[in-house]
């Protein structure tokens, strides 16, 4: 990107910017997202709001045009390029919520899947929203779910699958927990995008979150239900 390119783009109104940063991260355009992403954040735009209405509404639209075979795999992985380098510059910003951690999460892309970009979002949301995340990244096989379940002791297990072939593997893990006797331990989230509620329900998960937003709204619903049931639980028990 050339340094002419980046005084147009200080010529625009926010309004023209988003618009801009949208149509780059459709184009996969890495320098001109990083640039916009910037200028946006020395206007004072907050990092939660230049990520949800500038890079994921662009991501949402490259979804849409994949889909109907107006994009293909080179195109779309330039998108995700560009959208992951914008994201390592609001990351720190978002942070980690500053005051008291409402709980902690476990999260992964379950074994036979290697997509991160949508685990990866939920992730950073989460964290900005006060909760502690492990992350086990991607391809993540059911004996490390298991021990990380044991050793860190999480609110939450969230775990993504963006294949019709990896889906099933949600019902294994789950289906492990409850073996071990593990699975009333733990609120279970899924998402991805061959999921939906009813597949989770099947599954035997606590809710499907459809993006990031919902899941950091189910997370702190479903957390505050759960301790206020244990909290129930230790009022009525004998001694």
């Amino acid at each position: 990107m050339t340094e002419d390119s980046e005084w147009k783009l200080r010529d625009l109104t926010h309004a023209q910017l988003l618009r801009q940063l949208r149509t780059d991260v459709h184009r996969g355009s890495r320098a001109q997202v990083l640039a916009a992403t910037q200028i946006l954040l020395e206007c004072g735009w907050d990092a939660r709001r230049i990520l949800h209405e500038g890079l994921l509404e662009g991501m949402r639209e490259v979804g849409r045009d994949c889909r109907a075979g107006l994009l293909f795999v080179p195109e779309v992985l330039r998108a995700v390029d560009a959208l992951k380098a914008a994201m390592a510059v609001l990351r720190p910003l978002i942070g980690s919520g500053g005051g008291k951690v409402l709980g902690k999460v476990l999260i992964g892309t379950v074994k036979g899947d290697l997509h991160d970009i949508g685990k990866d979002v939920v992730a950073m949301m989460l964290a900005g929203a006060g909760f502690e995340v492990i992350d086990l990244g991607v391809d993540t096989p059911v004996e490390r779910f298991m021990q990380a379940l044991a050793e860190h002791q999480p609110d939450i297990l969230a775990m993504s699958a963006l294949l019709t072939t990896s889906m099933p593997y949600i019902k294994t893990v789950i289906d492990r927990m409850r073996e071990f006797n593990m699975r009333n331990e733990h609120i279970v989230l899924v998402g991805g995008g061959p999921l939906n509620a009813e597949f989770a329900k099947a599954a035997g998960a606590d809710a499907y979150c459809r993006d990031a937003t919902a899941a950091v709204e189910t997370a702190r619903s479903l957390l505050a239900a759960h301790r206020a049931v244990r909290a129930c639980s230790r009022l009525v028990a004998p001694g």
